[in-house]
C-alpha cells in the first residue's frame, strides 16, 4: 500500500484536478471536523492540504451551499484584515449504525461528528430467518430515524447518508454477502446488503462487527497498530495495521475466535475442536471468568507474536460484565510471554475499548461517515 504524500505542515496532499474533486473535498471536510466549533480559516485549509487558495475557496463555497459548512466567526491575523473561519455543521448529515448480534439488535443514529443523537435496542433471533430479521432491522431503523429526524420514509430524509450493518462473520464486505455465520449456516450466501438496500431505499454497507468497531476506534483516535477483541455471544478480532483496517484479500481477516488451542478440546459450532471461542465461552458459562481471561490472553498472545501490534483493546458484552478481570487476565498472559521472550519495552498494553456496548453500532455508522471524510480505510 503506497504512502500518502504530505505537505511541509504534515497535511495530506490534495490534487488540483477536477477528476479528484471528491478527494479534495474529503480532505477539507476532515479538517473542518477536526477543528471543531472553533473552526479553521481557508488559508489554514490550503496550507494543510497543499491545495491552492482558489481551490479551497471553491470547495468551501460548495460546502456552504450544501449546508455542510458555515462561518464560525473571525480570527485575528498577523497582518491585514481578520480571517473568516469555517466550521463543520454536524446536523447536516446523519448515518445509522446497526449491530446485529445473535440475540440482540442495537441501532444508533449519529451526526457528522459521530455523536449519537438517537438509539434503539431490542431482542433479536438471528436464526429466525432472513425475512423476519430484515423486518426487525427495517422497523428499528425506520422508527429511529422518524423519532429523531421525522419524515415519511428514509429516502425522504435528505440528511441521511445510509445505514451501516455490522454482524458476526465470516462475510464478504465488498459484496455485502454473508458466509457461514457460526451457529447460523442458513445465512450462507445471503446478499444482506442488497436485500436491505432494496427494503430501506437508502445505501447500505455491511461489515463484520469487529471490523466496524475497529474502524470506529481508529477514526476516534486510536493510532498505530492494534487489535480489538470482541467477546460477546461469540469471539472475533478487528485488526488495524499501520493505521488501516485490515480485512484481508477476501475480507475474511479477523476470524480470531476459531484458532485452535486444544486439539482434543470441546467441539465448536464452526466444526473444529478446542477453538479459543468455545474454550472462552465455556469457562464463562461455568463462572470461571479468570480462566476465560487466561484463554483469551493465550489467543491474544498468539496475535501479538504474529503481527507485532502496539495495543490490545477488549470489548463486547461478556467483557463488559467483568472488565477488570479480563484486562488483568489477558495482561498477565502477555506479561509472562514478554518476559520469556525478552521483548524490548515489555508487554503490549491491554485495556477496555472506549464506547462500551455501543462500540460496534457506532463503528457501523462510520462505515458511511468515514468515506465522506476520506477515511474509508483509515
Amino acid at each position: 500500500m503506497g504512502g500518502v504524500n504530505r505537505t511541509k505542515s504534515g497535511g495530506a496532499v490534495g490534487a488540483n484536478l477536477f477528476a479528484v474533486r471528491s478527494h479534495n473535498t474529503a480532505l477539507v471536510l476532515d479538517l473542518l471536523r477536526a477543528a471543531g466549533a472553533d473552526g479553521i480559516s481557508r488559508l489554514e485549509l490550503a496550507e494543510r492540504t497543499g491545495l491552492t487558495p482558489q481551490a479551497v475557496s471553491k470547495i468551501t463555497a460548495r460546502l456552504r451551499e450544501e449546508g455542510l459548512a458555515a462561518e464560525a466567526g473571525r480570527r485575528a491575523s498577523t497582518g491585514g484584515k481578520p480571517r473568516t473561519v469555517l466550521r463543520l455543521v454536524p446536523e447536516a448529515g446523519h448515518a445509522v449504525g446497526v449491530h446485529l448480534d445473535r440475540d440482540e439488535l442495537r441501532a444508533v443514529l449519529v451526526d457528522l461528528d459521530g455523536a449519537v443523537v438517537g438509539e434503539r435496542r431490542r431482542a433479536l433471533d438471528l436464526g429466525a430467518g432472513a425475512e423476519a430479521v430484515l423486518g426487525v432491522v427495517a422497523a428499528a431503523v425506520e422508527g429511529l430515524v422518524a423519532d429523531v429526524l421525522g419524515g415519511g420514509g428514509l429516502s425522504g430524509v435528505g440528511s441521511l447518508l445510509g445505514v451501516g450493518i455490522a454482524l458476526p462473520g465470516p462475510l464478504d464486505h465488498a459484496r455485502g454477502v454473508l458466509h457461514r455465520v457460526t451457529g447460523f449456516p442458513e445465512w450462507d450466501g445471503f446478499p444482506l446488503r442488497d436485500a436491505l438496500a432494496e427494503r430501506l431505499g437508502v445505501p447500505v454497507v455491511v461489515d463484520k462487527d469487529t471490523n466496524a468497531a475497529a474502524l470506529g476506534l481508529a477514526v476516534g483516535g486510536e493510532g498505530g497498530s492494534f487489535a480489538y477483541l470482541h467477546l460477546g455471544t461469540g469471539l472475533g478480532a478487528g485488526l488495524v495495521i499501520g493505521g488501516h483496517v485490515h480485512r484481508g484479500a477476501r475480507t475474511g481477516a479477523g476470524e480470531f475466535g476459531h484458532q485452535v488451542l486444544q486439539l482434543d478440546g470441546p467441539a465448536c459450532e464452526c466444526g473444529n475442536r478446542g477453538c479459543v471461542e468455545v474454550l472462552c465461552l465455556g469457562a464463562v458459562g461455568r463462572g470461571e471468568v479468570g480462566e476465560a481471561a487466561r484463554v483469551l490472553g493465550v489467543g491474544a498472545g498468539n496475535l501479538v507474536g504474529l503481527l507485532d501490534i502496539d495495543l490490545v483493546l477488549l470489548g463486547g458484552r461478556t467483557v463488559g460484565a467483568a472488565p477488570e478481570a479480563f484486562v488483568r487476565g489477558v495482561a498477565e498472559v502477555l506479561d509472562a510471554r514478554a518476559r520469556r521472550e525478552g521483548v524490548p519495552g515489555g508487554a503490549v498494553p491491554v485495556r477496555v475499548a472506549p464506547g462500551g456496548e455501543r462500540v460496534v453500532a457506532e463503528g457501523a455508522a462510520q462505515l458511511l461517515l468515514a468515506p465522506l471524510f476520506g477515511r474509508a480505510g483509515v
